[in-house]
């Protein structure tokens, strides 16, 4: 079906504006924090706000009131979970992952790296996108709570007192 109607089009057109409009205030009010890339359950609320703003848009069965109030929802979630990380380590400890090495001083971490589910492949990867030719010029590989891997070359690690697992911590 390629056309019903012009009011399903114009339907669309006003819902998704106003929709938009009320994500964007939303976000606005709801602060930086909503679409940070900081952790699986940050993508998951980014995921359902995008979701939801297509549900309002593209479904008849549910009012823009309707769609507003899960907006509201989702966001306040998100912060009330946040702010519970914030304050106690127990439920940070639940929400985020904590980022680990899976290359130190040039040797691969090979059970980091199966409960990690990370290939010797991806490391590399990681290393020559870093503008590295050489593993042993690497002091770590860091799988970031975001899923990214982070390089650190022995050149720029210093103490090391950044890198998950250092003593000083």
């Amino acid at each position: 079906m390629f056309f019903d109607n012009w009011f399903g089009l114009l339907r669309v057109l006003v819902l998704g504006v106003a929709a938009y409009l009320a994500l964007i205030a939303t976000l606005r009010v709801s602060g930086k924090r909503t679409l940070a890339k900081m952790s699986a359950f940050d993508l998951i609320v980014t995921v359902a706000l995008g979701s939801t703003l297509a549900t309002i848009v593209l479904t008849e069965q549910v009012a823009l009131v309707e769609g507003l109030l899960a907006f509201l929802v989702l966001v306040a979630l998100q912060y009330a979970i946040a702010a519970l990380a914030v304050r106690y380590r127990d439920a940070e400890t639940l929400i985020k992952s904590a980022p680990r090495v899976v290359l130190r001083d040039g040797r691969f971490e090979d059970e980091a790296m199966r409960d990690e589910r990370i290939t010797h492949a991806d490391i590399l990867a990681a290393i020559s996108s870093a503008g590295l030719g050489d593993v042993a010029a690497v002091a770590a590989v860091v799988l970031e709570a975001d899923g990214t891997l982070s390089v650190v070359s022995r050149e720029k690690a210093g103490s090391g007192s950044a890198l998950p697992g250092h003593p000083r911590r």
